[in-house]
């Protein structure tokens, strides 16, 4: 389901939430953390301060859920909140991230469970590489789905911007993965 196709469910659960509806907020909630939990692992790694970010942007959600104009779909509305809980988490805590082999598995999302390790696990490598503003609008565009007009509102900057920093994250990515591919080849080899 798209997010255009989810829309107007979401719209009717932030009204039902203004009227206090708490399975309103529970059902958006599990809605949510999936996606906003992939976009966050690319802001940090630190799977403690993506919960705590998730919670705190469903608590503004949740408190100002009957403010929500409709000048954006709820969807951007809910990442621009994420992301700016994201980035004062990150300056109260570091962005420091922890070790990835401490991070368990089903908190590392993934696009499609199927997807082949070793391709995400490159790309990864990649994505670490870029800055952080880089890897959100990567995934904001590529792994969601959102318009550069959204990002722009997402992360509060002109769209301008959002398109510098996504052409410098492919430039960048078009540099670093070929010899990325070549690391992952090499450490095949050695193990062979």
């Amino acid at each position: 389901m798209s997010q255009a196709d989810t829309e107007p469910t979401d719209r009717i659960l932030l009204q039902r939430m203004a009227a206090g509806d708490r399975a309103a907020l529970s059902t958006m909630y599990r809605a949510y953390h999936g996606r906003l939990t992939r976009f966050l692992n690319r802001l940090t790694r630190r799977a403690d301060i993506i919960e705590e970010v998730i919670n705190d942007c469903f608590w503004i959600v949740w408190q100002k859920a009957g403010t929500f104009q409709g000048d954006s779909r709820v969807s951007t509305w809910i990442m621009g909140i994420a992301y700016r809980c994201g980035l004062k988490s990150l300056r109260q805590h570091g962005s420091e991230p922890v070790d990835e082999d401490s991070v368990p598995e089903d908190r590392v999302p993934s696009h499609d469970p199927g997807e082949d390790r070793e391709m995400r696990d490159w790309l990864g490598r990649g994505l670490d590489r870029l800055s952080p503003e880089q890897r959100v609008v990567v995934e904001l565009v590529y792994g969601i789905g959102h318009s550069l007009d959204d990002v722009a509102a997402i992360m509060q900057c002109p769209v301008g911007t959002v398109k510098a920093r996504l052409f410098h994250a492919r430039v960048k990515l078009r540099n670093l993965l070929p010899g990325l591919a070549g690391e992952t080849a090499t450490s095949k080899e050695k193990l062979s």
